[in-house]
């Protein structure tokens, strides 16, 4: 049976100021306070796993021990089935150091060439408590690239992603549109039926 989250203080495990603002907006309606780890201090750990469960387990669980509180972490990306997956778990590598998404979108359209244009983004939320038990979940959004980039809402590879059945990017669309249907929501759900106290 999974562990339930009573409201209180979480912690959660990015330095990423979209994806800790996207998250705590998720939590608002569980009676939970959401803090940011670059907020507290945290250091990130290296992400070193070979899948986004274990690079999301990885960073929540050191979130947790550090903090004593806690903590979800989220690892995503954008994987893209004529580049054999990638960038996948280097989504966030491919924009470098200085996190320059111009430059890994207009790595993925020179890479991709022209090929085909499907892609999906995945997300998966782990949810780690101090003594290291770990709840996790996985929410994937299947669609297509489109280029030139467009829209500046979102963030990270946004404005190139349009989901299946869409016309906007998820760079175009209203932040509420897109909470509703993005990969990350979806696995929020997940873990909101899994963990959360309604």
């Amino acid at each position: 049976m999974a562990r339930r989250l009573e409201g209180g203080r979480l912690v959660i495990a990015s330095h990423n100021p979209g994806k800790v603002a996207e998250i705590a907006a998720l939590l608002a309606p569980f009676s939970i306070e959401a803090v940011g780890a670059a907020d507290l201090g945290l250091a990130e750990p290296a992400e070193t796993g070979q899948s986004f469960r274990e690079n999301a387990e990885l960073k929540a669980r050191a979130a947790a021990r550090a903090a004593n509180l806690p903590a979800l972490a989220d690892d995503s990306g954008l994987v893209v089935a004529a580049l054999g997956g990638a960038p996948g778990v280097l989504s966030a590598r491919w924009a470098g150091p200085g996190r320059d998404f111009k430059a890994a979108m207009a790595r993925v359209e020179r890479e991709l060439g022209g090929r085909d244009p499907r892609a999906a983004f995945v997300c998966v939320l782990a949810l780690a408590w101090p003594d290291g038990h770990c709840e996790t979940v996985e929410g994937r959004v299947e669609g297509a690239l489109v280029f030139p980039p467009r829209g500046t809402r979102g963030f990270g590879y946004d404005p190139i992603f349009i989901p299946e059945g869409g016309r906007l990017t998820f760079g175009e669309m209203d932040p509420e549109q897109k909470h509703r249907i993005s990969h990350r929501a979806r696995a929020f759900r997940e873990l909101a039926a899994l963990c959360l106290a309604p």
